[in-house]
C-alpha cells in the first residue's frame, strides 16, 4: 500500500498492539480512579493535616485545574514530542507526584502533590488515547481497543469510590496515594518495552506560545469559575469575573488559532461535525454523571448510614452496566450501525435511569430503585462513552491525533467540573427553600434536614435528566458518519478535510 500524503503505511498491523492496550488501559484506569478515590479520604485527610473547611476543596481544586488546564498542551507535546515517551514521562511523574502526596505533612505539600498529579495527568491521559487512535486501524480491532477503554474510562470513577472507601476504612487515607505508584510503574516499564509508536506519526510543527497560554489560562478561569459558584455561589464578583475573563480568554486562542502557522488546536479538528458533535454531548454527559456519583455518595453515607465500603460496593451495578455496555453492546454493534444510533439511545437509556432517580425518597429501597437505576445508567452510558471515545479520534490526521485526544479529556474534565458545581449549586438551593417551607411544622430538626437534602437531590437529578436527553439530541443531529467499515484508512486531502478512502480487505 502507497503512503497518502504524510501518512505512515498502516496495512501492516502493530504485533504488540494487545500488549500495548494492557497498560495504556491500567494507565487511564489510574488516571480516572484518582478523580474519585480522593473524595473518600477527604474527611480524613483533612483532620490529619489540619485543614480548615474553607481550603478542602483545593485538594480537588487543584488537580482539577492543572488537569483541565493542561489538557491541550499536553497533546500537543504528544504529538511533537512521540506519544510513548510523553506517555512514559507522565507515568513516571505522576507516581513520585502520588509518593509526594502520600507522604505529606502538611497542608501546602498536598495541595502542590495534587497540581503535580493534574499535570502530570495531562500528559498521559491524551497521549494514552493517541496511542490507541495511531495503533489500531482495523475497524473491527479498533471497535474490541475502545471498548476496553470506554468502559474503564465511564466506570473508573466508581471503582474508585470502592477503593478509596477499602483504603481509607482498612489501612490510612495516605494509601489513596500510593496506590498510584505501582499502577504507574508497571504501565511505564510495559509501555517502554512494549509500545511501538508508528513512524511519521508525529507533528514537528514549532510550539505555538500564545495558543498554550491562551487556552490554559481560559480553561483554568472557566475550571474555577464554576468550582468557586459552588462554594460562593454565582453571584459573587470573583466567579462572575472568571467567567468573563474565560470568555475572552478562550475567544482570544480561537482568533489565534484561525491565524497562526503551527496552531495548537487546529480549528479542523473541532469543526468536523462528527468529532465536534462528540465532544460537545459526552462533555454534557459528563455533567450529569459526575452530579450523580457526588449525589448518591450523599445519600447512601449520610441518608442511608452506609460505609464507605459498602458505599462503593453499592455502585457496583453501574459498573457493571458500563462494561457490558461498553464491550458487549457497543463493540459488538459499532462495526455494524452508524455511531449515533448507538450513542443517541444510549444517552436516551441513561436519562430513564437517570429519571427513576427523581424520585429518590428517605426510605427508597436500593433494591427497587437504585440498583434498577444504576443498571439503566451504566448500560446507556457505557453503549454510548465507547463509540463517542473512538469516533473522536477518527479520521483524524496522525499528526493530530495528540491534540484530538486531549479535547476528549478537556470535554470530560471540564464537564466534570461543571457537573459537580452546577448540579451541587441547584441541589443545595432546592434543599434551602424545602427546609425554610416546611420548618414551621416539622416536628423533628433532623428528619426535615434529610427530607430538604434529600428532596435537593432529586430536584437536580431533574436537570440531569434534561442534560442528557439534550446530549441524545446533539448525537442524533450532529452525528451523521456511517458505520465504519471493516479496514477503512483515512486519508487527508490537500485542503485540510479529512476523507475515507475504503480499502478492499482479502478474505483470509
Amino acid at each position: 500500500m502507497s503512503k497518502t500524503a504524510g501518512i505512515p503505511d498502516i496495512s501492516l498491523p502493530d504485533p504488540s498492539r494487545w500488549k500495548a492496550l494492557v497498560f495504556i488501559a491500567l494507565a487511564q484506569l489510574m488516571v480516572v480512579l484518582d478523580a474519585t478515590i480522593v473524595n473518600i479520604a477527604l474527611p480524613t485527610a483533612q483532620q490529619d493535616l489540619g485543614i480548615s473547611d474553607g481550603n478542602r476543596q483545593w485538594v480537588i481544586t487543584a488537580y482539577a485545574l492543572a488537569f483541565g488546564g493542561l489538557l491541550l498542551f499536553g497533546g500537543r507535546i504528544a504529538d511533537l514530542w512521540g506519544r510513548k515517551r510523553t506517555f512514559v514521562t507522565g507515568l513516571l511523574g505522576f507516581a513520585a507526584a502520588s509518593a509526594l502526596g502520600g507522604a505529606a505533612t502538611g497542608e501546602a505539600m498536598l495541595l502542590g502533590s495534587r497540581a503535580l498529579q493534574g499535570a502530570f495527568g495531562a500528559l498521559l491521559a491524551p497521549a494514552a488515547l493517541s496511542l490507541l487512535a495511531v495503533m489500531f486501524t482495523d475497524a473491527k480491532e479498533r471497535a474490541k481497543a475502545f471498548g476496553i477503554y470506554g468502559a474503564i474510562a465511564g466506570g473508573g470513577g466508581a471503582v474508585g469510590l470502592i477503593l478509596g472507601g477499602f483504603l481509607t476504612e482498612y489501612l490510612n487515607w495516605r494509601w489513596t496515594f500510593f496506590v498510584n505508584i505501582p499502577f504507574a510503574i508497571v504501565a511505564a516499564a510495559g509501555a517502554y518495552f512494549v509500545i511501538r509508536e508508528p513512524e511519521g506519526a508525529r507533528n514537528r510543527s514549532s510550539l505555538d506560545i500564545p495558543g498554550v497560554v491562551l487556552s490554559t489560562l481560559g480553561l483554568v478561569a472557566l475550571v474555577y469559575g464554576f468550582t468557586r459558584a459552588e462554594s460562593a455561589g454565582w453571584s459573587d464578583g470573583l466567579t462572575v469575573g472568571m467567567f468573563i475573563a474565560s470568555a475572552v480568554l478562550l475567544a482570544g486562542f480561537i482568533v489565534t488559532e484561525s491565524r497562526v502557522k503551527a496552531p495548537l488546536l487546529p480549528l479542523r479538528v473541532i469543526t468536523e461535525r462528527n468529532r465536534g458533535g462528540v465532544y460537545l454531548s459526552l462533555g454534557l454527559a459528563i455533567i450529569a454523571m459526575f452530579g450523580l456519583f457526588l449525589f448518591l455518595t450523599f445519600y447512601l453515607q449520610v441518608v442511608k448510614g452506609y460505609s464507605p465500603v459498602k458505599t462503593g460496593f453499592a455502585f457496583l451495578p453501574m459498573i457493571a452496566g458500563m462494561i457490558t455496555g461498553s464491550t458487549q453492546i457497543g463493540a459488538r454493534l459499532m462495526t455494524r450501525v452508524p455511531p449515533r444510533l448507538l450513542m443517541g439511545p444510549g444517552f436516551l437509556v441513561a436519562s430513564v435511569g437517570m429519571l427513576m432517580l427523581t424520585q429518590l425518597e428517605i426510605g427508597s429501597s436500593y433494591a427497587g430503585l437504585i440498583l434498577p437505576a444504576q443498571v439503566l445508567l451504566g448500560l446507556g452510558m457505557g453503549t454510548a462513552f465507547m463509540p463517542a471515545m473512538s469516533l473522536a479520534t477518527h479520521g483524524v490526521r496522525p499528526e493530530d491525533a495528540g491534540v484530538a485526544s486531549a479535547m476528549v479529556n478537556t470535554s470530560q474534565q471540564v464537564g466534570g467540573a461543571i457537573g459537580t458545581a452546577l448540579l451541587n449549586t441547584i441541589a443545595a438551593s432546592a434543599t434551602t427553600a424545602y427546609i425554610t417551607s416546611h420548618a414551621a411544622g416539622a416536628a423533628d430538626p433532623k428528619l426535615l434536614q434529610l427530607q430538604g437534602m434529600v428532596h435537593g437531590f432529586s430536584s437536580a437529578i431533574w436537570w440531569a435528566v434534561g442534560i442528557l436527553v439534550a446530549s441524545a439530541a446533539i448525537a442524533f443531529t450532529l452525528i451523521n458518519t456511517g458505520r465504519p467499515g471493516a479496514g477503512s484508512v483515512t486519508a487527508a486531502s490537500g485542503d485540510g478535510v479529512e476523507d475515507e478512502t475504503k480499502v478492499p480487505v482479502i478474505a483470509h
